[in-house]
């Protein structure tokens, strides 16, 4: 077994390849408002306006966080009717390290109640 070609028993490449989708994911977990819909996630399924009620923000500009994370493979989409619900996907290789980060963000609590105490006035079928 060649240094050059193998290290620890993995492939350079494989190695190299997970140090990459490692840093992606944690480059896409820099910003502030992505890490945020990601600790919502894990507590509960959430809309696009749902997430414009906690951060403010436009639906386009959600919408643009939301498509990140899901191409990252991060989240996942259930379409229901016309509406579109986001979650934590579990399923993810990198699923342990997004739950460790994770443990170290505030409570979500406060967020989720905003969200279900709006949920009627939001108008998206909630």
């Amino acid at each position: 077994m060649s240094l050059s070609n193998y290290t620890g028993g993995l492939s350079v490449e494989k190695t190299t390849a997970e140090l990459n989708q490692i840093a992606n994911v944690l480059k896409l977990l820099g910003d502030k408002t992505r890490l945020t819909i990601v600790a919502i996630l894990k507590q509960r399924e959430c809309c696009v306006c749902e997430l414009q009620e906690v951060f403010k923000s436009s639906q386009p500009s959600i919408s643009q966080h939301l498509r990140k994370l899901k191409d990252a493979g991060l989240i996942k989409e259930d379409k229901r009717a016309q509406w579109v619900y986001y979650s934590l996907n579990s399923r993810t290789d990198l699923y342990g390290l997004i739950e460790d980060i994770l443990e170290h963000l505030p409570d979500q609590s406060e967020n989720i109640k905003l969200i279900e105490k709006n949920i009627p006035a939001l108008g998206c079928g909630c």
